[in-house]
């Protein structure tokens, strides 16, 4: 809306002078707001972004579409005066956001992203980028020839400690990596009311997320793997089922150890942890960085690590629709681990864990491209 009362205002030369240099004003403050949408809420992830999504002034809310009655009442709890639509296509049509989040199952991202893509429509999906790495290379594609951005939320990407983790280990704080240790896991999914049931239903049926913990928990530790060390040239996964009562149709432990010429990443993915786990261990030729969701610590040759002071990232570093906006707003390409290539070889890992679980055996890289 900016644009055009720019260029009606000022199009009529020296008549429309004091006209333009009223409306400019305006047009930049309509112009500071980016119109955003939630396409499902059947991700656990999206109840906390729908009550936050009104305390960002950059954003203006323009309403959710999703076809499950029980999901589009607790909504209406959260958001009572928010539009609500159960077909998503005319809810894009009618509302026009210009950034949409896609709350939906994971085998769902390569449809949201070819309807929304000849739109203009950038995207945000929680993590991972697509349940398979055929969807997630098609994905990269179409976004490409349409311009638009794709972005994978991690909740980690925004909290201090990762990013402390990621400047002080690229600076050299540890010396040369040689390896990485990850965990990340809880007790696991469980259908304890109407919402939380849709979310648990899709996340342990293997042909709608692709997996159990490995997909769920072990894309962390991909991404992770890729972002400090790139692919590896080599995959070999463990998977197990502990609690098969639970989890009959998928795993609900992983192991991954991945490959490098002169690195090792050994990680672990679980839903079967008393509490919940998201750390990683550095390890150089000089010193470790142990990284929980709260502290960095650094341990200086053989010393015991100690907690380091962490900085505040600015807003819309700290904040996925602020950095959304931001980065559309401004054309700036997406980066670190929500950025898209990254996520494709993140995936690409991925896949060839679930071949190498289902093989026995280690499953080299990378895969042919689909």
């Amino acid at each position: 809306m900016g644009p055009m009362i720019r260029n009606f205002a000022c199009r009529g030369g020296h008549r429309l002078l004091l006209v333009c240099a009223l409306l400019l004003p305006f047009a930049d403050a309509i112009a500071e707001t980016t119109r955003i949408g939630f396409i499902g809420l059947r991700h656990g992830h999206s109840w906390r972004q729908l009550q936050d999504i009104s305390g960002i002034t950059e954003a203006e809310f323009v309403g959710v579409a999703e076809s499950i009655p029980e999901l589009v009442k607790a909504a209406k709890e959260v958001q009572p005066d928010a539009y609500y639509a159960s077909d998503y296509r005319n809810f894009v049509k009618e509302r026009q956001p210009e950034i949409v989040w896609a709350f939906v199952e994971n085998n769902r991202h390569l449809e949201i992203v070819e309807f929304l893509a000849p739109l203009g429509v950038h995207v945000i999906f929680e993590k991972p980028l697509a349940g398979s790495y055929r969807d997630a290379v098609r994905i990269q594609e179409i976004a490409r020839k349409h311009g638009i951005k794709v972005m994978t939320n991690y909740q980690m990407a925004w909290l201090p400690s990762n990013q402390a983790m990621r400047r002080l280990a690229s600076e050299g704080k540890v010396g040369r990596i040689w390896r990485l240790h990850g965990v990340v896991g809880n007790g696991g999914p469980s259908p304890r009311n109407a919402t939380s049931k849709v979310f648990f239903d899709w996340l342990t049926d293997p042909d709608a997320n692709g997996g159990g913990a490995l997909v769920d928990f072990g894309i962390y530790n991909a991404i992770w793997a890729v972002w400090h060390l790139g692919l590896p040239e080599r995959v070999y996964a463990s998977i197990h089922q502990l609690q098969p009562e639970r989890f009959p149709k998928v795993d609900d432990n992983a192991v991954l150890v991945l490959s490098y010429p002169n690195h090792v990443g050994v990680f672990e993915a679980s839903w079967n942890l008393p509490r919940g786990f998201r750390q990683l261990e550095i390890f150089g030729d000089q010193g470790s960085l142990f990284v929980t969701r709260d502290q960095v610590a650094f341990g200086d040759g053989r010393k015991a690590p100690v907690p380091m002071e962490l900085s505040q990232p600015d807003a819309a570093a700290s904040n996925p629709v602020r950095y959304m906006i931001d980065r559309v707003s401004r054309d700036k390409p997406l980066e670190h681990i929500v950025a898209l290539d990254i996520n494709v070889d993140a995936v690409q890992i991925l896949e060839a864990a679930k071949v190498s679980a289902k093989a026995g055996r280690e499953v080299p890289l990378p895969l042919p491209r689909p």
